[in-house]
């Protein structure tokens, strides 16, 4: 467990607004990238799956026309078993053997005309594939390039931000280490479970900022004694007076213009 140097009630709230005010700082940064980094996770996954199944087409494709070929083999098979057993029925001597060849003939005539009704549906299966894959490559070169649009969004936002984002989560973690176990916890808590992620808020025009509810003049006076840590009673949030905000958040302006 960590252990943080006991601070006076001031110092603490102090703190906490310090925390606040980079924490802040810090979603505003993931705001202006918003929702592009799952965007681009998403383009990502459909061009894969696109490309996977272009693959698996040209493959069927490529399978089906070895089909054909091999039907086209067997039907020239079939032609040459056709004229063996006529030029055999030439010089047979009696009407049984006439006749089985002739079945024979028969067998080997079915046999060709199934071929060629297979290679004409394997044939309109081809041209079926062949549009889908133009379709589909149509579809991936829009996406492939939707992607690379938005990757490189996402890359100048980055450029751009990284490295203030890396000075500030540094800082919050900083900032963190002063703040006991306990406190840090609720700040957390209170800060995941409002909207706007203001957990550390100081009094404007008599309420709690962002709020229409007035707080009564003696706690006011309690929160700018900074004697004890004091939440509005409405939001849950921890309350710091005016002053002590003003004074902090132009600390923090002299820290942030260093990045």
């Amino acid at each position: 467990m960590a252990t943080t140097k006991e601070l006076s009630v001031e110092d603490k709230l102090r703190a906490l607004y310090d925390l606040q005010i980079i924490d802040t700082r810090i979603d505003e940064i993931r705001n202006v990238r918003g929702e592009l980094p799952l965007e681009v996770e998403d383009l990502e996954d459909e061009v894969a799956g696109l490309t996977t199944r272009l693959e698996k087409l040209q493959h069927d494709l490529g399978t089906i026309e070895d089909s054909i070929k091999a039907k086209k083999v067997a039907i020239d098979d079939h032609k040459a078993a056709i004229t063996k057993y006529t030029e055999q029925q030439k010089e047979v001597r009696n009407n049984r053997e006439f006749n089985s060849l002739t079945k024979e003939v028969e067998f080997q005539e079915l046999e060709i005309q199934l071929a060629e009704k297979q290679i004409k549906e394997m044939k309109a299966s081809i041209e079926h594939k062949k549009e889908v894959i133009s379709t589909s490559k149509d579809r991936l070169d829009q996406k492939s390039s939707h992607l690379k649009h938005k990757k490189a969004e996402l890359s100048d936002i980055m450029s751009e931000t990284q490295k203030e984002e890396s000075f500030l989560n540094e800082k919050s973690a900083e900032f963190e280490s002063l703040i006991e176990e306990r406190l840090l916890a609720a700040y957390k808590r209170i800060r995941s479970s409002v909207r706007n992620g203001l957990a550390v808020v100081s009094i404007e025009r008599g309420a709690s900022a962002g709020s229409f509810f007035t707080i009564p003049p003696q706690v006011q006076v309690e929160i700018a004694s900074r004697k004890k840590i004091i939440t509005d009673e409405h939001s849950g949030r921890i309350l710091v007076d005016a002053a002590l905000a003003e004074e902090e958040r132009e600390k923090m302006d002299k820290l942030f213009s260093k990045m």
